[in-house]
């Protein structure tokens, strides 16, 4: 690789991180997991260290957060605050140790104390005392200068607005972290992605009396600034922080050698499930204060600290129950409610245990202490129990036999396997299974079905318990006067509901297809059947079976989706359903897509989320330039568009398959 390309690859990291930057500080909306921010600053400080023509005034290496916002005064910190180095390995701590020893020129037999404390998961705050009184209070912002945010930090209950002990420095800029406990958190949680992101929203609010109804924490750490102390060691200096009044970590301990660091960050990673507040990691700072000046600063960041993190992708928690959850196909889930745990910045309290197979297999039971997994940003996943954590008085776990809706469960023969299915399943009753209805009614009016705004999941939970909907039809005869006198709809609401209802009564016979959610009819089968089809009426003639068999002739359309089709109308109820909606709706005939477009013949699939624009509406970009779209990565596909967050295992795969994979501004290049 040649110098410009190295370093257009370079400035390519750096806008990314700024843009990262500017989004997490100044936004409290973080675009990517912590873990994968991690990796492109360590790439970028990498790359500086292999070639050094490369540098850049908003690299990592030189700043620290970000400049602080127009809505607050800026102050100068009179000490800057620093960022930490990380480590994600034994490895990383012993070459850390090993720099301290080189620049120490101190030999093997040379000991260090480390005062190692749990990394909270907060927002950075200093606090300024000037004779014992709190004056000034400020972010971190870049580091250099921060915003003056006094006010709201003094409705902190955990901050001392005057400290009255003689041994109190003179003047002295206490630091530490403001944050919400995860207890606390479960009220806000509709509000914020997770506890760091309220705390940050919080702590920024303009008007202090908006921030005192956040239950915010402090804990103090270190210091910047100081002026008439006599302490000489940070073990020290947190039993006077306690003693001051201030609230300090109760995990903070001394250790000495890299060995017994280990020992301790496993200790603490297994306990993470039992704290009430989210730690990401462990910092070790060199106890002894002399030392601390003498190995001083590198860049933006201490030679003496360093901040051992955490699994990214991983955590430990405790089952505090298993719930049974039935999607509209039928399938029982189980999913296990865990103790919340935040991975890779997501706070996460629910797990899929996948089915009744995989939990007898791991013997999985309710009150277990499990390894959680969230690897490449998956649905989070028990992996293993900690045998050596389960109660004498546990019990083996016994799936259920029938649905909560009463019906018995049953599990399907596979021909092709000649084994039955792992999935339990309630059996395709149409609309009897009330759990299955209303996932039916939550695929009906989602993005890729009539996408109706508005109508999300919880509004058709709320919609049905009160009975305003049972059936897809009865969204077409909503009663809005009813509405109307609920919690939290006003008149616009209703309106726009209703307008919103209105747009999508016009509907194509591949969406309409695809709304019912027939078993095994996704979004391509649907399009199949649209395209043989043609118009409604030959839809609704398959409810003589015999017009269902002449399906067969569609490539992509097999025994499974036939034998789907046939069970879906062979229930009375199901055929009640689509009459009714076909009264109602005006559903739109088969059209040929743009044979001479500028994609004629090239197929495309999407992963992650795009900027600007829908899926449903990309898609149908692409199909009015005679592209086409699948739902699968295959040999066929000539394009995987990748947005914010891919599935990992579709990329993977797409390279494995040599399929071109490109981003959403590569596709609008491309439509022009």
């Amino acid at each position: 690789m040649n110098d410009a390309k190295i370093k257009s690859d370079y400035l390519k990291k750096i806008k990314k991180i700024n843009e990262l930057n500017e989004s997490y500080y100044n936004n409290n909306r973080p675009l990517i997991p912590d873990s994968k921010y991690d990796l492109l600053k360590k790439e970028i400080i990498d790359l500086e260290k292999q070639y050094n023509f490369l540098s850049h005034k908003d690299s990592p290496s030189k700043i620290v957060g970000f400049k602080p916002s127009k809505n607050f005064k800026k102050i100068q910190h009179k000490v800057p605050m620093l960022s930490l180095s990380n480590a994600f390995s034994e490895t990383d701590l012993i070459n850390f140790e090993k720099k301290i020893f080189n620049f120490l020129d101190k030999k093997g037999d040379f000991k260090i104390q480390y005062s190692a404390e749990p990394k909270i998961d907060g927002i950075s705050a200093s606090l300024v005392y000037k004779n014992g009184k709190f004056v000034t209070g400020l972010s971190r912002g870049d580091g250099k200068e921060g915003e003056d945010i006094t006010e709201n930090l003094k409705t902190i209950k955990d901050i001392p607005h005057t400290i009255t002990s003689k041994d109190f420095p003179d003047e002295i800029d206490i630091r530490g972290e403001v944050f919400i406990k995860n207890s606390d958190f479960k009220k806000l949680s509709d509000n914020f992605a997770n506890p760091r992101n309220a705390a940050s929203g919080s702590l920024r609010q303009k008007n202090p009396n908006d921030t005192k109804k956040i239950p915010l924490k402090f804990i103090a750490y270190t210091f910047g600034f100081v002026k008439g102390m006599k302490i000489s060691n940070q073990s020290d200096f947190l039993k006077k922080l306690s003693e001051w009044g201030f609230k300090t970590n109760p995990f903070n301990k001394l250790i000495e050698g890299v060995n017994n660091l280990m020992i301790n960050y496993d200790k603490i990673e297994k306990k993470r499930n039992e704290l009430d507040f989210d730690i990401d990691g462990i910092v070790y700072k060199i106890n002894n204060f002399q030392l601390q000046k003498r190995l001083g600063n590198v860049a933006n960041a201490p030679r003496w600290a360093i901040a051992h993190k955490f699994s990214a992708n991983s955590g430990v928690s405790k089952i505090v129950d298993i719930d049974i959850q039935i999607g509209r196909t039928g399938a029982l889930t189980p999913v296990a409610k865990i103790n919340p745990i935040n991975i890779g910045g997501v706070l996460v309290s629910n797990a899929t245990l996948h089915n009744e197979d995989e939990i007898n297999r791991k013997d999985i039971r309710i009150g277990d202490t499990v390894k959680i997994e969230r690897a490449g940003d998956v649905i989070p996943h028990v992996v293993e129990v900690d045998l050596k954590k389960r109660k004498a008085n546990s019990k083996k776990f016994i799936f259920p036999k029938k649905c909560p809706c009463g019906f018995e469960t049953i599990k399907e023969f596979n021909k092709i396997t000649k084994k039955f299915d792992a999935v339990r399943r309630c059996p395709d009753r149409g609309f009897d299974c009330d759990r299955m209805a209303k996932e039916r009614l939550k695929h009906f009016v989602s993005k890729d079905a009539f996408n109706i705004e508005g109508l999300g999941k919880k509004v058709i939970e709320k919609f049905w318990s009160l009975g305003l909907i049972k059936f897809p039809y009865d969204i077409f005869n909503l009663d809005y006067d009813k509405i109307s006198q609920l919690d939290g709809w006003g008149n616009r609401s209703v309106e726009n509901l209703k307008k919103s209802i209105k747009k999508s009564e016009k509907v194509s016979l591949e969406k309409f297809i695809f709304s019912l959610g027939i078993r095994h009819i996704g979004q391509e089968n649907a399009k199949l059947l649209s395209e043989f089809l043609r118009k409604k009426e030959n839809f609704l003639r398959l409810k003589n079976q015999k017009y269902i068999q002449e399906l067969i002739n569609i490539d992509g359309i097999g025994d499974t989706q036939i034998n789907s089709l046939k069970m879906f109308f062979n229930e009375k109820v199901n055929l009640n359903v689509i009459l009714n909606l076909s009264r109602s709706l005006d559903i739109q005939g088969f059209k040929e897509s743009n044979n001479s477009g500028k994609l004629k013949g090239q197929v495309f699939m999407f992963t992650g989320k795009l900027n600007n624009i829908s899926r449903a509406e990309a898609k149908s970009l692409i199909e009015s330039n005679g592209g086409k779209i699948v739902s699968n990565v295959t040999k066929k596909l000539d394009y995987l568009v990748i947005g914010e967050k891919p599935t990992t295992k579709k990329v993977d795969l797409a390279k494995k398959n040599k399929i071109k994979v490109i981003n959403q501004k590569t596709l609008d290049e491309m439509l022009n």
